[in-house]
């Protein structure tokens, strides 16, 4: 059941993210382009899934645990250190270059383009890479 409703989750988020255009970088990088042909829809995403997690996250924590979890997994550590700030610069200047997200990409694989196979080919090494240099 659990699989299941990872599953029906990840396809709903990947309809979502298909549906309002996410999946095509040139949209993604209008959005960053505000002295040219800017395009704020991203921004009308975003928005819409920040409204959606604060309200879930609000309903979910108020169980005494998760429905499939013996306890939630939420962090601890609150204070941004190097490795959030170096993630999230890597992440954002590679967002900017490529247009693409992981959650924009994962989707658009399914138009077989072949930046899009390229993109996720150097996620999935840039993962690994991080999780070989990070392992103890």
């Amino acid at each position: 059941m659990r699989n299941l409703l990872t599953l029906l989750t990840g396809m709903l988020f990947g309809t979502g993210i298909a549906i309002s255009g996410m999946i095509n970088p040139a949209k993604v990088l209008n959005f960053f382009d505000v002295a040219g042909a800017w395009d704020p829809s991203l921004a009308f995403v975003m928005g819409g899934a920040v409204v959606v997690a604060f309200i879930g996250f609000r309903i979910v924590l108020r169980r005494t645990r998760p429905v499939f979890e013996p306890t939630f997994k939420v962090p601890s550590n609150r204070a941004p250190d190097a490795r959030l700030l170096i993630g999230s610069g890597v992440f954002g200047i590679g967002w900017g270059i490529a247009g693409f997200c992981p959650g924009g990409a994962l989707p658009a694989l399914g138009t077989g383009n072949l930046d899009v196979i390229l993109f996720v080919a150097a996620l999935i090494v840039g993962m690994l890479f991080t999780r070989m240099i990070t392992s103890h």
